[in-house]
């Protein structure tokens, strides 16, 4: 809704994409900006990306602790791409840690306290993670149950699509551990063409999602549709070749893995939305102009599946051939 409300205020895509992500960033529900996951230290570090479609520029930031929106710092990064700095110097396309705080303290993020963007929910599950890993010295054992990356995708009335991701990673991740949601190709993609322009993001192992570039693979497969396929179908094919059966990701595990999609034909003022996942469920709102109110979908695996074994797509279920 607050993204739509950018479009009727005539904001960009990429306005409306860092304004809704900034929303779930601030909501304490999430496992992104306020209420991210802990590290096994017991800190935030944050990780966000932005891509523009119109322009191809894409920003990122990594193991931030006092930005209170790191969307708005990859965005930040993102557009001053296209300016040089002094001496011709190339500008940074994604920016970690203490230096990322420094530049965002310059360039007027709004900044907190160390401890400010941990929840009160993040902390009781870190606790309670940390007990059960004490007690039974060895984290293979243990199902950890979490809220995952937050991302947005959209489309501006010139046919702009923007796309953006934001994540405080996994629950007890290793200090210093840099996610898909910071990491080019993986955690978003937009770009345009005359005929027609999309947008992605994902979410899941992020290691995985790395190694595979999902967001780039279905982006581009689903721009490159030459044969005029149906989108769930290339989604579906997408999915199965190049992220569960890649030879980069290892076979036999359990590989958890999610993307939203926005497909849009500006000379037809057509689009459709889509999504797919092998994660146990994908929550999904969607809202244009036109509607008063967003709709939402919680997209979930049958009770029978295993994820890695199934894949959804826009609701349907699709078992792996063995």
């Amino acid at each position: 809704m607050r993204g739509c409300q950018v479009f009727r205020n005539g904001g960009s895509a990429l306005d409306a994409c860092e304004e809704a992500i900034k929303c779930l960033e601030n909501s304490g529900n999430t496992n992104a900006g306020y209420g991210s996951n802990l590290t096994w230290d017991g800190t935030v570090e944050c990780d966000a990306s932005i891509m523009d479609g119109s322009t191809l520029l894409f920003g990122s930031c990594t193991n931030v602790s006092l930005v209170k929106n790191p969307i708005s710092l990859a965005r930040i990064i993102c557009e001053r791409q296209s300016r040089m700095l002094a001496l011709e110097r190339i500008p940074p396309m994604s920016m970690a840690g203490d230096g990322a705080t420094k530049y965002a303290q310059e360039v007027g993020c709004i900044m907190l306290e160390k401890d400010q963007l941990i929840s009160g929910r993040a902390q009781r599950l870190h606790n309670h993670y940390k007990e059960k890993v004490a007690r039974f010295e060895d984290i293979n054992k243990i199902q950890i149950n979490y809220l995952d990356t937050v991302g947005a995708i959209c489309v501006d009335a010139n046919g702009n699509t923007a796309a953006g991701c934001s994540s405080g990673g996994l629950v007890l991740k290793v200090s210093g551990r840099i996610g898909q949601a910071a990491t080019y190709g993986a955690g978003c993609w937009a770009q345009n063409s005359p005929d027609i322009s999309v947008s992605t993001c994902t979410t899941g192992n992020g290691e995985y999602l790395m190694k595979t570039f999902l967001a780039k693979e279905v982006s581009q497969d689903l721009m490159s549709n030459s044969s005029h396929d149906c989108p769930a179908t290339i989604l579906h094919k997408t999915f199965k070749d190049k992220f569960l059966e890649s030879p980069f990701v290892p076979q036999g595990r359990e590989l958890y893995g999610g993307a939203l999609s926005l497909v849009y034909y500006p000379k037809t003022y057509n689009g459709e939305v889509l999504w797919s996942h092998t994660t146990r469920s994908l929550c999904v709102g969607y809202m244009s102009t036109f509607q008063r109110n967003p709709k939402f979908v919680n997209s979930t695996l049958p009770s029978y599946s295993k994820p890695g074994e199934s894949i959804v797509v826009n609701g349907q279920n699709f078992k792996l051939p063995i």
